[in-house]
């Protein structure tokens, strides 16, 4: 995972500064509630936090975190070359949201 995230564009890589990334086994089902996931997808990450863009979101108490799902990941992507790009695209995905950026505007982009 350290080699994905070391290979980030240097934009997002920027953006981690402010933003925990932690690894769960598998997403609870408040988190899947949250990302809007129906029970038919697969969900390898999710961000939780306040947009860079919204106002005084350096005020906000609670960090900023991206969750990546392990089994998910692992289970779809056993290539350990493939499972680092995904992971990579992954948090290039939730740091966008982290961006201000939405998943209309995601999908435009490749990244849905």
């Amino acid at each position: 995972m350290e080699q994905a995230l070391d290979d980030l564009p240097d934009p997002f890589r920027a953006l981690l500064e402010n933003v925990a990334i932690v690894i769960e086994d598998e997403p609870e089902e408040e988190q899947l509630h949250i990302a809007g996931t129906p029970d038919t997808d697969v969900l390898y990450g999710l961000y939780e936090g306040t947009p860079a863009t919204e106002y005084a979101a350096d005020w906000v108490a609670f960090p900023n975190k991206i969750t990546l799902f392990r089994f998910p990941l692992e289970e779809d992507f056993p290539d350990p070359l493939e499972l680092a790009r995904e992971v990579q695209r992954t948090v290039v995905h939730e740091l966008a949201h982290h961006a201000g950026i939405g998943e209309e505007r995601l999908r435009e982009l490749g990244y849905d």
